[in-house]
């Protein structure tokens, strides 16, 4: 187990921890969470070995094998697989100890090098790897590629792949979700599901946390605190915690009150019976994610959208690439005022280049884009936190697209950014990712757009601005299209999906649920493929022996469809003794001394239930599994 006692740490003059008191046991996996600059990433380093505490002590296995996610990759000539073989460091010497056996000569020595490579894996060591690439999206051709050819974000993905490569006691993950895109997020949710070790996780991504942990250590205050249950379980007990506090309960009630209004205006507007509940359902649980954030540093709304014409913009036949090689085409699609448009689809299949092309940064192949007259559009990219100027402040930049603005009017904008004093006025260049990020929605909000444009806009964005943008999009009266690998983003700011896949635009009429099941749908057939196009069906030839033999699969496949719905059942009643067992555990009375037979009873029928959980989640999945066989070789 890991423990901290009486811990704690500082950063130059900054206390960032002191009197910490906390348990982990082998095996749990937790969300490490709190405002940026807390010093979590501070507490990485100390489980590293690279910090000492100030005061108290961290005590860490020492026979533990820690792996974690480097921050920084080199421009190294070394292919991509080779590189993230390298994180395993046993495998690496057992491949040596091999090497230099064949070069001695000797048949004992080589014989026990041989047995040492079998031990760790190395026979299906570059298998092993390339499922972990192809997990992280790299198509097969790319695994011998340089890492020196890959770009920033792809470098990240090489980074988080050499970490879960390497056979660990404890895993350290820095933020892994970003720069990855909605089907590698699954991906990797699934993969740390099935981890067998100590999982500590940094993460500002909510849907990923809940999926992931059994448990949020929060930073605050220079405290350490530890809740059981998921982020959304944290989210309850800390809003629980801070209605107590009589000074916030009128702003918290507003928060409410502005959400209750959004969910309105909504739900006047669904026309997609299912897609348009589970959204609803999402939106309603922002009421109760709305008081654990009531005193959050950021806070921000958009200007009222100035009108423009219907449609915004229309796409006449149109196709998009680059070289002259079309990725899309034949798109045929207008966006109207008041559109909430969240675009899905594999990695590479051009969702941004298809926002590129809505923002005007990409002229078409073939087609026209038309655009309305007074149209404004916000565009928000990775690439735009690059093109800050390092040398100008904050209200510098904003002062540029508004020269005649006043001065304080400017930083009191700001501060809802989380830009106050100095900072707003102090150059942008020491600033992290995360602060460059804020200051791009800040200068997007201030020029009033009537569209918005946002690719991937929570990268780098911690929970907190995470919610004040989510609020803010709920208030903003324009057209929004999102790209994001935030499920909760879109499930609350999106009314309606579009699918980009096989070059194609389509609208997508599900939720992210049946998202993840047709990504599910995709593997399968795309493996299935070879084998169908082996052995084709045949067809019967008359309508009487067509309807028999429809008859007769419909049959065929009932037992397999009620194996799903039993599934299914038996899933959302385990679900809902777990939500039932999270709201007794919420309860503060529980941890009193007196009661710890009880508080104990409870936790083992927890784990017993998350066991449970997790065979069905099995069972259900590989009962879709075999349905969708069926259907295929029917």
């Amino acid at each position: 187990m890991i423990r901290f006692e009486n811990l704690a740490l500082r950063r130059g003059p900054d206390v960032l921890l002191e009197g910490a008191d906390v348990t982990l046991h082998a095996g749990q996996k937790v969300g490490l969470v709190g405002a940026n600059g807390t010093g979590k990433s501070s507490l990485f380093a100390l489980l590293q070995g690279e910090l000492g505490a100030d005061a108290g002590a961290v005590h860490v296995p020492g026979h533990w094998t820690i792996s974690h996610m480097a921050q920084e990759t080199p421009a190294l000539a070394r292919p991509a697989l080779e590189f993230v073989l390298d994180g395993d460091s046993e495998l690496r010497a057992a491949e040596a100890e091999v090497a230099a056996a064949h070069e001695g000569g000797d048949g004992e020595r080589i014989a026990h090098a041989h047995a040492r490579l079998e031990a760790a894996g190395g026979y299906d060591a570059e298998a092993r790897a390339g499922e972990l690439l192809h997990g992280l999206g790299f198509a097969p051709e790319t695994h011998q590629r340089p890492v020196a050819e890959f770009s920033g974000g792809w470098r990240v993905r090489l980074n988080l792949a050499r970490a879960l490569m390497c056979p660990s006691d404890l895993l350290l993950l820095d933020e892994p979700t970003n720069h990855l895109d909605l089907e590698a997020v699954l991906w990797l949710e699934q993969w740390l599901r099935n981890y067998g070790g100590t999982l500590l996780l940094i993460a500002h991504d909510r849907d990923f946390l809940d999926a992931v942990v059994d448990g949020i250590l929060h930073i605050e205050h220079r405290r350490l605190t530890f809740y059981r249950g998921g982020y959304t379980a944290f989210e309850r007990q800390r809003a629980e915690r801070l209605a107590q506090q009589q000074a916030l309960f009128e702003r918290q009630q507003r928060e409410i009150a502005h959400m209750e209004r959004f969910i309105e205006r909504f739900r006047a507007k669904a026309t997609k019976a299912r897609a348009a509940q589970s959204r609803i359902k999402a939106l309603e649980r922002m009421e109760t994610v709305a008081p654990a954030h009531v005193d959050s540093p950021f806070r921000f709304e958009f200007p009222p959208a100035p009108p423009a014409g219907n449609p915004l913009l229309a796409l006449e036949n149109v196709s998009l690439g680059y070289g002259g090689k079309p990725l899309l085409e034949g798109l045929r699609h207008t966006l109207a005022p008041g559109d909430r448009i969240g675009l899905l689809g594999p990695n590479g299949a051009g969702k941004s280049t298809l926002v590129r092309a809505l923002a005007g940064e990409l002229e078409p192949l073939r087609g026209e884009i038309q655009r309305a007259r007074n149209l404004a559009v916000g565009y928000f990219a990775q690439h735009q936190l690059e093109q800050l100027d390092p040398a100008a402040s904050p209200a510098l930049h904003l002062s540029r697209l508004s020269p005649r603005a006043e001065p304080q009017r400017l930083r009191d904008f700001l501060g809802g950014f989380g830009f106050h004093g100095e900072q707003a006025l102090a150059p942008v260049a020491p600033l992290s990712g995360g602060e460059k990020a804020r200051l791009v929605l800040a200068l997007l909000v201030w020029q009033a757009p009537n569209l918005l444009l946002l690719d991937e806009p929570t990268n780098h964005l911690d929970l907190e601005m995470r919610h004040a943008l989510n609020v803010a999009l709920q208030g903003f009266e324009g057209a929004v299209v999102v790209v994001s690998h935030d499920r909760y983003l879109l499930q609350t700011t999106v009314a309606d999906y579009w699918l980009v896949a096989d070059g194609r635009v389509r609208a997508f009429d599900g939720d992210l649920e049946d998202y993840r099941r047709w990504l599910g749908r995709q593997r399968r057939e795309g493996a299935a493929a070879p084998a169908a196009r082996a052995a084709p069906r045949p067809r019967a030839t008359g309508r009487r022996d067509d309807r028999r033999a429809e008859a007769q699969r419909r049959q065929a496949l009932q037992p397999l469809r009620r194996r799903v719905e039993d599934a299914v059942r038996a899933l959302e009643r385990t679900h809902g003794e777990l939500a039932e067992m999270e709201k007794a555990l919420a309860d503060p009375a529980l941890y009193a001394p007196e009661r710890k037979g009880e508080l104990n009873d409870l936790l083992r029928r927890q784990g017993r239930l998350e066991q449970r959980r997790d065979e069905l989640e099995q069972e259900w999945m590989a009962a879709e599994e075999a349905l969708e066989q069926a259907r295929v070789d029917g």
